[in-house]
């Protein structure tokens, strides 16, 4: 899982099946204390995530496509969650 922040999104007037009705957002990978990390990429929201929210991303492609119940679908990114707080416990 990667933890990333929506910093914008993707509009596309033709699709794929799989990926009606779902909007497909610009995610910056970002280090637990918020600062980017690595490159952006993009995701399938299913959790109706927004710009400026921090967020869990899948990144894999099967576990991607059991959360849109669909084994077939070409998507290989999906955000599972929008994350409240991220508490580092060093002990």
């Amino acid at each position: 899982m990667i933890l990333g922040k929506i910093i914008g999104n993707v509009v596309s007037t033709l699709k794929l099946e799989a990926y009606r009705g779902y909007k497909i957002l610009v995610v910056q990978p970002v280090d637990p204390d918020g600062r980017p990390h690595g490159s952006t990429f993009l995701a399938i929201d299913t959790v109706q995530a927004g710009s400026g929210d921090t967020v869990i991303v899948i990144d894999e492609g099967n576990s991607a496509r059991q959360i849109i119940d669909d084994s077939m679908a070409p998507i290989r990114s999906v955000i599972a969650g929008v994350v409240d707080t991220v508490n580092k416990d060093i002990t």
